[in-house]
């Protein structure tokens, strides 16, 4: 048997090594456009900025390697430019010559490009880069050493956009970045995103947001904005987000779907007979709602790389879709999410309700414990988790992968509390974040506590509500007040209980949100209508730092 693999690196190589374990007498021929088949696409920023040393480290495995460990046929700088779906035949197109190869069974793995949108001057731009391969990095790198630029520009404001600026900032550049989305890392919601852009604010990091370049001048060195304001800029890096790259498929009438993307069944076998196709060119089901999505990741390509070999060696094995974790660092924070955003379970129409806890990384007392703030969205008559997003200095990926699995399980949020972990003051809490979520949605689930978000604060108060806020002075002092508030400590409450009038509804904060419940709990059985301010004053001032009084 003939198996013909069209793109190599997470989900080609992955199959491609599988189906060998399985099929040592198969012929195995992988296809590659560029000259690397095997390489670390995600380290890619980090060797831009100078934290992975050596370019080798990059490259994962090369044809000789794969050649005498897995008896596999890598053809390099060989582009599969036609599919006959009928004869089983692909065309290839190399450096030196067209030819055609018959297959049994052909797996596409061509992954995604840069999206380049056609504006104004960018052909005759001679310092624009995307950053999606081995040779992009390559040109990076000889641009910066060679040019030495000072003043950068990064269009796109996701998780490359955001890892490059980093390693420009750490390169010595001066960055300015222009996203179109109201805020950075749209895949984020917009009050935890916001913390993302202030520690980018602290490095000195220039953010420009609802606006998109509409041209370059002057061979580049000027990016001109929708509003008219130009920016210098040395080096460009365009990171507007990635297309499928379905060129070939196409030329076998192969059926696309959402956003271009191939379509495949739940063994990723494509509208055409022995034809497959995995990783981030396909369209794949979002797992919690079902309905049609990309998610171009590693991860889902590498596991969707294994378990198409598995279906071609006769294992029984599903596509049963993705739910999109993934997690970014920038600078000293970190930022991670999985599963839906509001924007998305709006817009399906979902009904949802959402926590957030504040908690430390690992036990408070014990040194260099950091900051976790977690955001909790799940369904509030099921209790079905729809996603989690946290940011923070530590520990983020330890929560988000918890929760990621727990959404796959089928887990819901009366099940975190539940959930065991390992305790030692060095590695975390006895009470998880993950676990004080889950305490914290039961509550809102079970009628013991209500809360508002960040952004219904200001019409409430225009409604007659109440602002009450717990913290103690020295607090107010050493970070600020909320507006229009009334300020009683909450170890005084009980003795100043008398002056919150009772015709009025509370809104109750704190800090974090721990003692505004302990208030809401004491005011509710005392007769008030009260309502926890969700996340609090940390959330609140992030989000809203022009309303805070000094």
């Amino acid at each position: 048997m003939r198996i013909l693999i069209i793109g190599g690196v997470a989900g080609g190589m992955s199959a491609a090594t599988r189906l060998r374990r399985l099929n040592e007498d198969a012929e195995i021929i992988i296809l590659e456009k560029g000259p690397y088949v095997s390489f670390a696409n995600c380290g890619l920023p980090y060797y831009v900025a100078g934290e992975i040393e050596e370019r080798s480290k990059l490259l994962v495995q090369t044809p000789e390697s794969l050649q005498a460990r897995f008896n596999l046929d890598v053809r390099p700088e060989s582009e599969a430019i036609a599919i006959n779906a009928q004869t089983k035949e692909v065309t290839v197109k190399n450096n030196k010559e067209e030819y055609t190869l018959v297959y049994d069974k052909l797996i596409l793995s061509p992954g995604a490009k840069p999206l380049i949108p056609p504006i104004e001057g960018i052909k005759e731009a001679e310092n624009i880069f995307t950053l999606r391969s081995v040779p992009d990095v390559d040109a990076i790198s000889t641009y910066i050493d060679n040019h030495k630029p000072e003043k950068a520009v990064v269009i796109g404001a996701g998780f490359i956009g955001l890892e490059m600026a980093e390693s420009l900032v750490q390169r010595g550049l001066n960055v300015t970045i222009v996203e179109k989305a109201p805020h950075v890392l749209p895949p984020l919601d917009e009050e935890m995103a916001a913390y993302i852009a202030k520690e980018l604010h602290d490095k000195g990091v220039e953010i420009y947001t609802e606006l998109a370049a509409s041209a370059f001048e002057e061979s580049g060195k000027v990016v001109v904005l929708e509003n008219g304001e130009k920016l210098e800029s040395d080096l460009t890096l365009l990171s507007v987000g990635v297309k499928p790259n379905t060129d070939v498929a196409l030329t076998a009438d192969i059926e696309t779907g959402f956003r271009g993307g191939i379509v495949v069944d739940d063994h990723y076998e494509t509208s055409q007979k022995d034809i497959y196709a995995v990783g981030d060119a396909i369209v794949v089901k979002q797992q919690i709602n079902n309905q049609d999505t990309m998610i171009a990741l590693a991860s889902p390509a590498n596991r969707q790389g294994r378990q198409v070999a598995d279906i071609i060696s006769g294992l029984d094995r599903f596509n049963k879709g993705s739910i999109g974790t993934a997690i970014v660092r920038v600078f000293d924070q970190v930022a991670a999410s999985t599963g839906l955003n509001e924007m998305q379970l709006k817009s399906s129409g979902e009904q949802y309700d959402v926590i957030h806890v504040q908690g430390k990384s690992h036990a408070g007392y014990y040194p260099n414990a950091g900051t976790v703030l977690l955001k909790l969205l799940f369904n509030p008559a099921s209790g079905k988790i729809y996603g989690a997003q946290a940011v923070g200095t530590d520990g983020i990926d330890k929560r988000i992968d918890i929760l990621a699995t727990a959404i796959k399980a089928g887990l819901t949020i009366q099940d975190l509390p539940e959930l065991e972990f390992t305790y030692a003051p060095p590695f975390g809490s006895a009470k998880d974040p993950v676990n004080m979520a889950g305490y914290a949605a039961l509550n809102i689930i079970e009628g013991v506590s209500e809360s508002i978000q960040w952004h219904e604060l200001e019409e409430k108060q225009s409604d007659g509500h109440i602002l009450l806020d717990v913290r103690n002075e020295s607090e107010l002092i050493a970070n600020g007040q909320l507006p229009n508030a009334l300020n009683i400590p909450l170890d005084s409450l009980r003795e100043r209980i008398s002056e919150i009038p009772k015709d009025q509804p509370v809104i109750v904060s704190c800090h974090s949100g721990l003692r505004s419940y302990i208030a809401e709990r004491l005011l509710k059985q005392n007769g008030y209508k009260v309502k926890n301010l969700d996340g609090a004053f940390a959330l609140y001032s992030t989000i809203r730092p022009e309303r805070i009084i000094k």
